[in-house]
């Protein structure tokens, strides 16, 4: 068979030809401004078809479901935050990752309306649901490594346990990221650098702020 007869059987079959690693990232692109849009239940396989400028087919050749398709959503976006995260490294400067954290919320209008449509889906799907709590696990498990090591530096307030502050920190973050899309005007630039080094200041070490040393056992000797 020529290569020209296969292609054009190929793409009969709604199996598209050339990248498929660049066809499957418009697709999940795709799907993302459809979701955020519209909506996780008005997103179609064929809205996000005709979004990317595919045929249906294409999209079931690298997506058997919907399901499929947002679940690749879910881990792209986790894959991304998780290199963000590897990036800065195991002793991150807390501050400059805050920083890039934010940009990347602000600078894209969908990043948060399609987390929050995400989240809203896994609340009734129980299979959805076990993958952003395992996902979300790996990621508070980095998040507190950060934090336990800033600490370690005494960079980092250590009178509260790195997990609990980690923790308080990823929710200050997303509680900024729900409202940026619908705040525009309140977050800007000059205010989320305000709020980062707020932040900054919040979690430094003060003269009451470090672990005190364990006392002794009773009857010990010093």
């Amino acid at each position: 068979m020529s290569s020209d007869k296969a292609t054009a059987q190929a793409a009969r079959r709604g199996r598209p030809t050339g990248d498929h690693t660049a066809k499957r990232e418009a697709l999940l692109k795709a799907a993302a401004s459809v979701i955020a849009e519209e909506g996780y239940g008005n997103a179609s396989l064929r809205k996000v078809a005709q979004r990317a400028g595919y045929t249906t087919g294409a999209v079931t050749y690298y997506f058997a479901n919907k399901e499929e398709l947002v679940t690749a959503l879910a881990e792209s976006r986790f894959d991304a935050y998780d290199a963000m995260l590897r990036a800065h490294g195991p002793s991150a400067d807390m501050k400059a990752l805050f920083e890039e954290w934010l940009a990347t919320a602000a600078s894209d209008p969908e990043f948060w309306p399609v987390v929050s449509q995400l989240l809203m889906h896994a609340r009734y799907e129980p299979a959805f649901a076990a993958l952003i709590e395992r996902r979300n696990a790996r990621t508070r498990a980095i998040h507190t490594s950060i934090v336990a090591a800033g600490q370690a530096r005494g960079t980092v307030r250590d009178d509260i346990p790195a997990d609990l502050l980690a923790d308080h920190l990823a929710a200050t973050a997303d509680g900024w990221m729900m409202m940026i899309p619908f705040e525009s005007e309140r977050f800007t630039p000059s205010r989320l650098q305000a709020l980062v080094d707020a932040t900054m200041t919040l979690i430094s070490p003060t003269s009451g702020s470090r672990r005190p040393a364990e006392s002794t056992a009773a009857g010990d000797t010093p």
